[in-house]
């Protein structure tokens, strides 16, 4: 799939192929299991599988205007052991106990699904009445799938309505703006990663003066992230026993330099781990702030191109522009 489906970015579709050789992740596993980090890989599906559909159309499921062959094709069998051979390679690759298949916004190409001859099968034999049942049904087979190969499934919110098994689950609340999911998501007793897009997508804009970045209702300033998630959430104990943690998301393809992505990740990221790590009663963003310069010292010393709050003129935005949306 790489020399096809790697070719092109955001920017150029003609751009240079670029994938991950099975050495080149051995190698990456390896790194970040010496620094006790362990590696989820998320191959997604149905949607946003533009990539492998252009290296294998025969598994399209359509997509929209916007997003042409968007989905996979649920209704076709060969779908989904092309999808579990996928996911078979990238359980030997990756020792970790999950593996996330997605399942998300997939509505933003799943219209032509309707008029398939295939999908209109599975839903007379299947006894499905729309395509969000339709929907439903692929991820049961995808997780199923993951289930075999000795893995816990992990996606996206949107499968809390899937019905999928929950012991053998764990859910990423993603949509700050859908609480309901969350809710939905803990009073089904499956274990939950808290990362909302505010405040925790680093790809949105952390201070009013910035101009590249996400900005949706608002924006995801450094102070928001360290009082995350205590003044967001009153989670009652039993919920809180099914939160398994929290996590900053960073989409870098529209990130053209790796100074980018220090300036949009420190020390929003420094935050992120006393917002995680430490205990309610002991958080004090003045502490904490106070504790910054030092802090640029040593990312001064690793040479990472960080913003200032305590300085917003300190150090302004890189040269090149990242794209917004």
């Amino acid at each position: 799939m790489g020399p096809v489906g790697g070719q092109g970015d955001i920017r150029d579709q003609d751009a240079a192929v670029k994938y991950y050789t099975q050495d080149e992740i051995r190698e990456i596993v390896s790194y970040a299991s010496v620094r006790n980090i362990t590696i989820i890989p998320e191959i997604d599906m149905p949607g946003h599988a533009t990539a492998a559909n252009r290296a294998y159309p025969e598994f399209s499921g359509g997509g929209s205007k916007k997003r042409p062959d968007f989905t996979f094709n649920p209704g076709k069998e060969e779908t989904y052991e092309f999808l579990t051979g996928i996911l078979r390679e990238v359980s030997e690759l990756f020792p970790a106990p999950y593996i996330h298949f997605g399942g998300d916004e997939v509505h933003f190409g799943n219209q032509e699904w309707g008029n398939k001859e295939s999908v209109k099968d599975l839903m007379k034999n299947e006894n499905l009445s729309d395509l969000k049942e339709v929907e439903n049904y692929f991820s049961h087979r995808m997780a199923d799938s993951i289930s075999s190969l000795g893995k816990i499934t992990a996606a996206w919110d949107e499968v809390v309505n899937a019905g999928l098994e929950n012991e053998r689950t764990l859910v990423f609340w993603w949509r700050h703006d859908k609480p309901e999911q969350l809710k939905a998501s803990l009073e089904g007793g499956y274990k939950t990663v808290l990362c909302p897009r505010r405040p925790l997508y680093f790809d949105f804009v952390q201070h009013q003066s910035h101009q590249n970045g996400r900005r949706w209702d608002g924006f995801c300033p450094i102070e928001d992230v360290y009082s995350y998630p205590d003044n967001n959430h009153d989670f009652t104990e039993i919920e809180s026993e099914f939160i398994k943690g929290i996590q900053a998301c960073l989409w870098t393809e529209k990130l053209k330099t790796s100074q980018w992505i220090d300036f949009m990740s420190f020390p929003r990221m420094i935050a992120l781990s006393e917002a995680a790590w430490t205990m309610k009663e002991n958080k004090n963003y003045s502490r904490f702030e106070s504790s910054l310069p030092k802090i640029f010292n040593y990312l001064d010393d690793l040479d990472i191109y960080y913003f200032n709050p305590l300085n917003d003129t300190a150090r302004v935005e890189p040269p090149i522009s990242i794209i917004n949306n």
